[in-house]
């Protein structure tokens, strides 16, 4: 889960045959961004997802709590549903962030054996990454 400029919000960890759709609520309830107010903000204006997120049970969850989908559909949905396509460009900074995360060897290959330990390193590079862009603002 990432936020609109690039950084990792939060990450839930899956077996490698399960389809990351089944985490989707608990990766949305995972995060917490704290505002200017000091309160907590847990529930993000829009969701921009991949196609693999297309599922009524995704689609309803979000409309329950008031959040905007933003979800290509399906190409084998009955009835194709409208997203706003100027809009899912943005998600490039998601696929940004993987590819981030993947330039560490350990995370890409997934050397650790459990789960506690990788998802550490995930973790690690987290904070790399909240390193780089904080250290690229000062310069500015």
């Amino acid at each position: 889960m990432t936020d609109r400029r690039g950084l990792p919000l939060a990450v839930v960890l899956t077996p490698g045959q399960r389809n990351d759709a089944t985490q989707f609520e608990a990766a949305l309830d995972a995060v917490g961004v704290r505002q200017p107010s000091g309160q907590t903000r847990r529930r993000p204006a829009r969701v921009l997802a991949d196609r693999g997120y297309d599922a009524n049970r995704i689609r309803a969850w979000l409309s329950r709590k008031g959040i905007a989908a933003v979800i290509p559909p399906t190409r084998s949905r009955k009835r194709p549903i409208r997203y706003d396509r100027v809009l899912y460009r943005e998600r490039n900074v998601v696929e940004r962030l993987i590819g981030h995360l993947k330039e560490h060897r350990r995370i890409a290959t997934r050397h650790e054996k459990r789960a506690g330990s990788y998802e550490a390193m995930v973790k690690l590079a987290f904070v790399e990454r909240y390193l780089r862009i904080f250290e690229s603002r000062d310069k500015a």
